[in-house]
């Protein structure tokens, strides 16, 4: 059974006495509720779109989790590390690397690149790195080459290599010794065996690998390695699996999640969506000052029946609920309204791309788009909560009213 409040708010609202002033006002309010939660709804959405391509790149090179050592890990520091490891299940595969800076030289360039040592063999099951070989193999070994190495596209075009081009490799612990005069710098020839294409340009035009044992003898590691790669099988329990493992490894191990290694970018998207956020809602406290507008205005016209009420004996609470249920009304059609314009068009963006981007530019063709319905749900209570807020002070002035100084000269 509906309350009367709402009985009365509905009638005053849908009063069908021809198109009133204050009721132009109303719909103005709808509207610009609609409006704020529509663009809120969209933003958002383009936000997360955005999020999850950064995401799937970086993820598409870079592990779950690094389990790194300054220095490097000896063989027993590795057993110790894996038999960790073992104890843990929801890990999905592991594997050791090296990194480090070296110079690509090539005969008419040359690069001081990121060189990591990797297995080949293993290194698609920690990184989909693999997955983006857009030219040759990602081998370190053939029949023509013993020393292969696997560069980017964008590094390709730099030194103006393709497969089976030679590169030289420079190795930082050979400088020292050149600059005194007492050698020449260390240096390996390579073959180039795989390009590669990630996405990312950072990666494809400053990251080279090569196999661990040749990161090990450029690197002067003998039996080092840098650290130890995982991929895990749910990528939500990152963060758990970060703090279990650093109180089990020993002292001087550093762990880091993939939001780790890139946690700078990742606050920054941070703050730019919730700045975002923030300012969009502004379109809805405009609305919201319309809907008080409106029902102050109401509150005015209608004295003669809230003194008639009042003098029936209808209580000074209800008057008040009924002038917010009126408000809260307008609030919800105008949420409603607007998150299904939201919705509508998010879901013609995701289907036929209607905002385009410049293939050849971006490494994607439009502008992603990404739901999250606790986004909607949000902005769907701060809407209702503008509204509620916004219906108070019209509620209270009718509340306010006295019969006989409304009904004096009627």
């Amino acid at each position: 059974m509906k309350s009367v409040e709402y009985l009365i708010a509905r009638r005053y609202l849908l009063s069908k006495k021809g198109l009133r002033f204050i009721n132009v006002i109303s719909y103005i309010s709808v509207g610009g509720i609609a409006i704020g939660v529509a663009a809120l709804f969209i933003a958002l959405a383009v936000f997360n779109g955005f999020s999850g391509v950064v995401t799937s790149v970086l993820l598409g090179f870079d592990p779950h989790i690094r389990i790194e050592k300054p220095g490097g890990m000896n063989p027993q520091e590795m057993a110790g590390v894996e038999s960790v490891l073992e104890r843990e299940k929801g890990i999905a595969a592991s594997t050791p690397f090296i990194s480090g800076k070296a110079m690509l030289v090539a005969p008419s360039f040359n690069r001081v690149v990121f060189l990591r040592g990797v297995d080949d063999g293993h290194i698609g099951d920690v990184s989909g790195v693999k997955e983006k070989i857009v030219l040759g193999k990602f081998i370190f070994r053939d029949s023509l080459s013993s020393n292969g190495i696997v560069i980017g596209l964008a590094l390709a075009d730099r030194l103006a290599s393709i497969p089976g081009a030679d590169l030289l490799i420079i190795s930082p612990y050979g400088f020292q010794s050149a600059i005194t005069g007492v050698e020449q710098p260390q240096t390996m020839k390579y073959r180039v065996l795989g390009i590669y294409e990630s996405g990312n340009k950072e990666y494809d035009g400053n990251y080279a690998f090569v196999s661990i044992s040749d990161a090990q003898k450029l690197f002067h590691m003998e039996s080092m390695v840098s650290g130890i790669e995982l991929r895990l099988k749910d990528l939500a329990g990152a963060e758990e699996l970060k703090e279990r493992l650093l109180a089990s490894l020993p002292a001087g191990m550093a762990v880091s999640t993939w939001y780790d290694l890139h946690e700078t970018l990742y606050r920054v998207m941070k703050i730019e969506r919730w700045s975002a956020y923030v300012l969009l809602t502004l379109i809805i406290v405009v609305a919201s000052f319309n809907l008080l507008g409106s029902l102050t205005m109401g509150v005015i016209e209608k004295r003669r029946d809230v003194a008639i009420l009042k003098s029936l004996g209808m209580a000074s609470r209800t008057i008040i609920r009924l002038f917010m249920v009126e408000g809260i009304l307008i609030g919800f059609a105008g949420t409603v309204i607007g998150a299904l314009l939201g919705i509508v068009v998010v879901f013609l963006q995701w289907q036929y791309n209607l905002f385009p981007l410049d293939s050849s530019v971006y490494i994607i063709s439009a502008v992603p788009v990404e739901i999250h319905w606790l986004d909607l749900l949000s902005i769907s209570a701060a809407s209702l909560g503008l509204s509620y807020v916004a219906s108070y002070y019209p509620a209270k002035r009718a509340a306010s009213t006295l019969p006989a100084d409304a009904l004096r000269w009627e």
